[in-house]
């Protein structure tokens, strides 16, 4: 059984001179008759506002590692609540969750909760935070938002998985509410996100930026290698020289390994080789905390002391295998802080399980 769409009143747009509503959320600023539909498909206008079309639905929600979404050094351990809803406002041809991302029918969104009976739900299963993943957040912020805000009454945290890809006004406001998030940058070049993400650069540099230097929101990034299009030596070390120059040599930097998927199945899966590559060049670069995924790679997953090289968390997928942080959160050998945000009892036990939940039973 579907849940009935509702109409919640959106934020961030203005009328504009010809009759159109702009929406202001993101680059794109698309600009609406009434009745119409934005890229994102779940922000439309009716009458005289924007209106979000997927308000309290959600395409499923499960209980996930928090290393799943990646975060390395966001409480190890803790399992999540993750759930997305429909649409994007990214147009990328080699989508790895595109039944959801690219929906274009909103009868796909069957499970139905309020902010306050998500939160209500994570406490129940333990959960220490929520993260709204699967799809971007960014298209339904007020959602997220309204949830985060219900969460932190609960003392359980809200994580945002996104492409970034956010305009100033909604950033500040959205980012206010996020403890913590993973920013997919998706290569290194404008080309790339015109071909093949349907988007641009600049803007998530810009977000990229704004996370780390002006909120309280953990930060970490993750980019999909794509063979023959965004794996070379040269945009590997561009990117991460930037991540070095611009956020510091601390922040997490995650290769991922893509698989054949949506619009790029000509595409051959990332060999583990080159993950390897792309880490090593990054950590030559000067990045401390350099991480492989979608394969089986324990030392790519393995968490080392910036000073002394320490592992101090090591992991076997989603597995924490042996874990050293100290309740000051540091170093076990020389004292030195582990970036991030940790426990003081030490590392959750969720391990590597992934439980579906349903709202509405």
């Amino acid at each position: 059984m579907t849940t009935p769409e509702i109409h919640h009143p959106g934020r961030w747009w203005h009328p504009i001179a010809d009759g159109r509503i702009q929406c202001d959320l993101c680059p794109r600023e698309c600009t609406l008759q009434d009745g119409q539909r934005g890229f994102c498909f779940v922000r439309q206008r009716a009458g005289e506002q924007i209106v979000l079309t997927t308000y309290g639905r959600s395409s499923g929600f499960c209980v996930d590692p928090i290393e799943k979404k990646p975060l390395s050094h966001f409480y190890p351990g803790t399992s999540v609540l993750s759930f997305g809803t429909a649409g994007c406002n990214l147009g990328c041809r080699f989508c790895q969750n595109h039944d959801i991302s690219k929906a274009r029918d909103t009868d796909t969104l069957a499970d139905a909760a309020t902010p306050e009976a998500i939160a209500a739900a994570a406490a129940r299963l333990g959960c220490d935070s929520v993260a709204f993943t699967y799809n971007d957040p960014v298209i339904f912020a007020e959602y997220a938002m309204d949830i985060a805000d219900a969460c932190k009454e609960r003392g359980i945290h809200s994580v945002a998985v996104t492409a970034g890809y956010m305009s100033a006004a909604p950033r500040r406001e959205f980012y206010a509410k996020m403890d913590a998030a993973n920013v997919d940058l998706k290569a290194f070049t404008e080309q790339f996100y015109k071909k093949i993400a349907f988007a641009e650069l600049a803007p998530v540099l810009e977000t990229l930026e704004y996370i780390k230097k002006e909120t309280t929101t953990w930060l970490e990034i993750t980019t999909l290698l794509i063979p023959g299009h965004n794996d070379s030596d040269a945009e590997i070390d561009r990117l991460s020289r930037w991540v070095f120059d611009k956020l510091g040599p601390e922040v997490p930097l995650h290769f991922s390994a893509f698989h054949p998927d949506f619009k790029m199945i000509e595409v051959g899966a990332t060999p583990p080789a080159t993950l390897t590559r792309a880490r090593n060049i990054a950590r030559g670069n000067g990045l401390k905390n350099v991480y492989t995924g979608n394969v089986h790679d324990p030392d790519g997953a393995t968490t080392e002391c910036p000073n002394c090289q320490t592992p101090v968390i090591r992991r076997d997928w989603y597995q924490i295998l042996d874990y050293r942080v100290t309740a000051r959160g540091t170093c076990p050998e020389c004292d030195t802080a582990i970036p991030g945000r940790f426990r003081t009892d030490g590392a959750g036990t969720w391990g590597r399980k992934r439980l579906r939940v349903w709202m509405n039973q």
